[in-house]
């Protein structure tokens, strides 16, 4: 069965671009959002099995939409991963304490991340990327670098 994702991002192109790759590659967007009141009313609807929420939303901030999924308990169900434009290591300290399960670059969203980080995500923090090992996990360079 295809994971099930919600997409929480301002960029009305990136949404769109993201939706069309990913299902392509066999993950199943349920939705997308373009706010944090959106991402709420979608994941009540829908219950998708992963959330990609991008850390700069306008006006709002993922990582305070993933602490407000986290509360109302949305992460018992469904892993949110942050994505960002912006290198990891900008955000790196923040990454670790999030209810997250993973951080993935935007330009190394793919299915086959997806999978590979909701095959590991589990109640530690699971960094992709550059973030030597601490609290969290660190999901191999390979994920982003072989071709799907």
């Amino acid at each position: 069965m295809a994971p099930r994702c919600l997409i929480v991002d301002d960029n009305d192109h990136f949404l769109e671009v993201a939706r069309g790759l990913l299902e392509r590659e066999g993950i199943a967007v349920v939705g997308v959002a373009s706010t944090g009141a959106d991402a709420l009313r979608l994941a009540d609807e829908f219950r998708p099995d992963v959330m990609l929420v991008d850390i700069g939303l306008g006006e709002e901030c993922g990582f305070d939409l993933a602490r407000r999924l986290a509360r109302a308990g949305y992460t018992e169900w469904s892993s949110v991963i942050l994505i960002s434009a912006y290198a990891e290591r900008d955000f790196a300290d923040m990454i670790v304490a999030s209810p997250a399960v993973a951080f993935l670059p935007k330009p190394d969203i793919s299915g086959k991340a997806i999978r590979e980080i909701l095959g590991i995500a589990g109640t530690e923090g699971v960094s992709v990327g550059e973030i030597s090992p601490g609290p969290g996990r660190v999901v191999s360079e390979d994920v982003r670098r072989s071709p799907s």
